[in-house]
């Protein structure tokens, strides 16, 4: 689209007050109410833009959805005593009911 130098691209930005850097990292996780973005071998340039940063981030990109069942915070309410928050959370946390179950069966005792 442009054909112009990388140096004389700096200059113009830093002029129109755009400074950019290159940001090293080796993932990227957005973490959404109903699951996540995961962004591997992320290539991420953080913009400032009269005071304001932002990021553009491009990789491989894969989603992930939350996956805990009612079925699952029942069973781990039911085995431990505890709340659904608390059984939620631990589920969460875990991301395996036996484990869950064990965490609270013992944080509870």
């Amino acid at each position: 689209m442009f054909n112009m130098d990388p140096k004389k691209m700096q200059a113009a930005m830093k002029q129109m007050g755009i400074s950019q850097e290159d940001i090293s990292a080796t993932k990227v996780i957005i973490e959404k109410d109903d699951g996540k973005i995961i962004i591997e071998n992320p290539s991420i340039v953080k913009m400032k833009v009269q005071g304001q940063e932002s990021f553009q981030i491009s990789g491989n990109v894969k989603e992930e959805s939350e996956e805990i069942s009612e079925q699952d915070i029942k069973t781990v309410m039911e085995k431990t005593g505890t709340n659904e928050e608390e059984a939620k959370k631990t589920l969460e946390k875990t991301d395996d009911l036996a484990e869950a179950i064990l965490e609270l069966s013992e944080r509870n005792s």
